[in-house]
């Protein structure tokens, strides 16, 4: 078996992709309708013009993500093509491939810190170690996030060369971050401080900025090349990269234990050519 058959396997099995991934039907539509409403949350930085309206924006997940396609399908499971997983992430690795070739600058952040951090720091430490400089920038700056509940206090932090981002006051309530806890976001904000943060120190832009959710549309909007994950509830990536801002989206769970994904990492880093192939 080879080793793209044996990750679609695995993708299937831990419904990382396959016929019934975790994120149900009626949340996805939801976000749909939401992303067509032009909600900043789900726009996730982008200003898309002109605007899909929702029968459109199913379209586009459906060709994307492989999405189940009938809009009359309203409730139960629903899918991402595990195929058109394995065909992102090789895409990825050839962006990586083209990073390591010319050493580029590197910046490497998530709204997923619990989950995506360990991969999107994988693909950046080999990306290091083949010459390529990671940008770390923005450490401690702080920032007010557009919440359901307000606008909340937050601030950047680096997890193991990963930009996240954390909580600066209390929870509202059961699972919400407190103090200094990690916290889960949509927002453009990060990249954009973090990029501002480096200009100001003299550096020229990232050849790559590694992530999803802001930190891929963010950047796509500012021109910088940038390539990560989105789950099947997450249009602005996908509709960043069919608008030619966004380089690479994989489609794919992305609210799985950690460890589910290093063998993606490992994939893409073996098909990028990049050593260590593991950890």
């Amino acid at each position: 078996m080879t080793a793209r058959a044996e990750l679609r396997a695995y993708l299937v099995k831990h419904r990382l992709a396959g016929p019934e991934v975790p994120t149900p039907r009626q949340n996805n539509l939801r976000h749909y309708r939401l992303f067509a409403q032009g909600d900043p949350k789900a726009l996730m930085g982008l200003e898309p013009e002109p605007r899909r309206d929702p029968d459109a924006v199913l379209r586009l997940m459906a060709e994307r993500v492989g999405v189940h396609p009938d809009p009359g399908y309203t409730e139960g499971p629903d899918s991402i093509d595990p195929d058109r997983t394995l065909d992102a992430l090789d895409r990825l690795a050839l962006l990586l491939r083209r990073t390591a070739e010319r050493r580029g600058g590197v910046l490497a952040g998530t709204g997923h810190p619990t989950k995506l951090a360990g991969f999107h720091r994988a693909l950046a430490e080999a990306l290091e170690a083949a010459g390529c400089t990671v940008h770390t920038p923005a450490r401690g700056v702080r920032f007010r996030e557009p919440t359901p509940e307000g606008k909340r206090p937050r601030y950047l932090d680096v997890l193991d060369g990963v930009l996240v981002v954390r909580a600066l006051d209390g929870p509202d309530g059961p699972g919400r971050p407190g103090p200094g806890d990690l916290a889960h976001t949509h927002s453009p904000l990060p990249v954009r401080l973090a990029l501002t943060a480096l200009a100001d120190a003299g550096h020229r832009p990232p050849d790559l900025v590694l992530g999803d959710h802001g930190w891929l549309c963010g950047a796509g909007r500012l021109g910088i090349p940038a390539g990560g994950i989105a789950d099947c509830n997450d249009v602005a990536p996908f509709a960043a990269e069919a608008d030619g801002l966004v380089e690479v989206v994989v489609p794919l769970e992305d609210g799985s234990a950690p460890s589910c994904y290093v063998p993606l990492s490992d994939y893409v880093l073996q098909r990028a050519d990049l050593a260590p192939y593991n950890r």
